[in-house]
């Protein structure tokens, strides 16, 4: 399947390694990464996913697909600014939340709106969001609920 993850794109180094942690997990259980393509949380998930041989897509705010990080596969250029927040959460049948701020919120909403699964990590805690204490629990909650 596709799994969105969101989250911060400036994020402190615990948070950073478990992007990291869920990037490698989705590549290893043959998932494809979907992410908002930049730094953060999108950079740690798409290196640890890109570390283990998976697939990643980069849905871009900008109109430049050379803003990618160096991990996306798949960049995708938008020129639609945060509205992309809704391509992102879209384009995955489950959600994996790490930190984040007013983003990451607004794509816990649209996620909620569009019925995905979402597991959180240190996110905001908000309806439909299913607070978990590790990377491989989140991986486990989306995998059995999408």
């Amino acid at each position: 399947m596709r799994v969105s993850v969101i989250g911060g794109s400036s994020v402190s180094a615990a948070a950073y390694e478990q992007a990291v942690t869920v990037g490698r997990l989705l590549a290893e259980r043959d998932h494809t990464v979907v992410c908002g393509g930049l730094g953060g949380v999108m950079r740690g998930v798409c290196e640890g996913a890109s570390g283990a041989g998976g697939r990643t897509v980069g849905i871009l705010p900008g109109d430049e697909i050379a803003a990618a990080n160096e991990f996306v596969d798949v960049p995708i250029a938008t020129g639609l600014g945060h509205a992309r927040n809704a391509l992102v959460v879209m384009n995955g049948d489950a959600v994996v939340a790490i930190d984040g701020g007013p983003g990451t919120l607004s794509e816990l909403g649209l996620a909620a709106v569009y019925d995905r699964p979402i597991a959180g990590l240190g996110t905001h805690d908000v309806q439909g969001v299913r607070q978990v204490d590790t990377p491989v629990a989140a991986v486990d909650h989306v995998e059995a609920h999408a």
